[in-house]
């Protein structure tokens, strides 16, 4: 067989030479901005041009701090087709993040939004390495800033060369990409990706047993651009000539209802929070939907009463996914076998509110305390993964030694599998809850809650316990009409009949809001910390 190398460039020009009428519908600051592939292609190559004009090089990182739109999709493109690396910047970090992932990737050029300026200002004084900003804004003017030297892209894409030609002798195996986690305790860590990589992950999205992403899909990837490359799916759907909707700045959920409307969107992804809001947002509007064929929902596990609402009340498809940072990230999705589609309704439910079965190309282990967990959906493990699109070490980390091991990343989920194989996510290792020598999944609970038609969320976390080691107590966000309406024992009567009593929270305790992480997922290290302190004013 013929050894041509797989690399992100060779992506972008597929979709030039066979797509180049199909659009990029892109939210800016300004509004909406349609562009064709074959701009998007040009563009692309002048933005390369004047990257290399500021002295980018092979290898080089240029980090991006800015939101989805039509200038990150060319960054994304721009920096791994000219031989340099694509850093993708959380801008919900901190200060201090902000500036130690920038040193450590050691990233040459930061292209910012003009919205985020402030944000990169602040850290300014601490970058080591880097050399030039480059301001994505639709202004012709670029606002005033404290950094230096900077330059406007569309300022540098009209003085630099459409016709620059991608570098061909690449190695598929040399860094594409990099990513940082979101660290919810210490440092983030770096995550690289590499051409091959970036281009199998892509393959695995056109399947059909996993996403099936098409030319004739509009994808919306809600996920950020900085988050684990939008799940992949700017690469994907580039490659395959899908149109793309980029939603920008600051979305709400009914800028995304109107958007799925608008362009009738058929594919979309983000985090189980991104839909709760879409939920109750098309619970109070009315809007349609009937272009969808699939929302496809990852980073923490879904509520049983989500899927089911959006899959009974407005017709939706709802496909559950599980991934990491370090597996770029697609890793299981779940689809129903063949055999399994004339199963009674609730059964169904049951296997599409898993994560679901391993995508090809993959191979897991869930390993017990005694060795891998047995095929009954009951024996918890940890989830051990490992293939081609999956990370084999942190970048620059000790950290490493810990996360991988033996050829195998271990991704610090446990699951059960069932006797089908497949997964369900249980909890993360640090958030199960030990009460008396048995385990208790949040996760269970926290689904169990929110199927309830009062709660918009909730979530489960442990708090220590003088006999028992821990319980579960329960934060909980009651929908607006349910306020002051709905009490503590209605909620544990309504989940009592599906749990062990031991199981059953002992508090429940109801917020307005629900601490977050920078991707949308719950702090629970912060809801910890608030409950001790509600927790010690009640009992005094």
């Amino acid at each position: 067989m013929m050894n041509v190398p797989l690399t992100v460039g060779s992506l972008l020009e597929r979709a030039e030479k066979f797509f180049p009428k199909k659009q990029v519908v892109s939210r800016t600051l300004s509004g909406i901005h349609r562009l064709t592939y074959k701009e998007i292609g040009e563009r692309t190559r002048m933005l390369s041009s004047a990257l290399e004009k500021l002295g980018v090089g092979k290898g080089d990182r240029v980090g991006t701090f800015a939101w989805n739109h039509h200038r990150h999709l060319e960054a994304y493109f721009a920096a791994p087709g000219m031989g340099a690396v694509i850093h993708t910047i959380n801008i919900r970090l901190s200060s201090e993040h902000v500036s130690y992932i920038v040193n450590h990737a050691e990233d040459k050029v930061l292209l910012v939004d003009e919205d985020l300026l402030p944000l990169i200002e602040k850290c300014k004084d601490d970058f080591k390495t880097v050399e030039a900003y480059i301001i994505m804004t639709d202004k012709d003017e670029l606002p005033e800033t404290t950094l230096e030297p900077v330059y406007s892209y569309e300022e540098l894409l009209r003085e630099a060369s459409p016709n620059f030609d991608f570098v061909k002798d690449i190695d598929e195996n040399e860094p594409a990409g990099m990513c940082y986690t979101s660290a919810t305790t210490g440092r983030p860590k770096g995550v690289v990706y590499s051409h091959r990589g970036i281009v199998l992950h892509s393959y695995a999205f056109g399947l059909a047993d996993t996403a099936a992403l098409s030319e004739r899909d509009v994808v919306m990837p809600v996920v950020p651009m900085f988050h684990a490359n939008a799940w992949g799916l700017p690469f994907a759907a580039t490659w395959f000539g899908s149109t793309q909707v980029l939603p920008g700045p600051l979305f709400t959920p009914k800028l995304l209802a109107e958007l799925i409307e608008g362009e009738e969107v058929t594919f979309t992804a983000g985090v189980p929070t991104i839909w709760l809001g879409l939920l109750n947002e098309l619970e109070n509007g009315d809007y349609m939907t009937s272009s969808l064929r699939s929302i496809v929902c990852g980073g923490s596990a879904a509520p049983r009463g989500m899927i089911k609402a959006f899959e009974t009340k407005y017709n939706i498809p709802f496909l559950h996914a599980y991934g990491m940072t370090e597996t770029a990230p697609l890793a299981v999705v779940s689809r129903l076998k063949s055999y399994q589609t004339d199963l009674d309704e609730e059964k169904i439910l049951d296997i599409r509110s898993k994560q679901g079965l391993i995508v090809p190309g993959l191979e897991m282990k869930v390993m017990g305390i005694n060795g891998e967990v047995k095929w009954d959906g009951e024996e918890m493990g940890e989830i051990l993964l490992r293939g081609p699109w999956i990370a084999d070490e942190y970048y620059k980390d000790e950290r490493s030694q810990d996360a991988f091991r033996d050829g195998w990343l271990y991704t610090g989920d446990v699951a059960t599998v069932d006797e089908e194989g497949i997964i369900k996510l249980v909890d993360r290792t640090k958030d199960l809850i030990k009460s008396g020598g048995e385990w208790i999944s949040s996760v269970d609970l926290e689904n169990a809650l929110m199927a309830h038609d009062a709660v918009f969320e909730a979530s489960i976390v442990a708090v220590p316990h003088e006999q028992w080691q821990e319980r579960p107590v329960a934060c909980v966000v009651l929908k607006e009409p349910y306020k002051g309406r709905v009490d503590k024992q209605e909620l544990i009567d309504f989940i009592a009949p599906q749990f062990a009593k031991w199981w059953l929270p002992d508090e429940i305790v109801f917020m307005e809001e629900i601490p977050k992480t920078s991707v949308g997922k719950f702090l629970k290290r912060a809801l910890r910390e608030q409950l001790k302190e509600l927790l010690v004013e009640k009992s005094s």
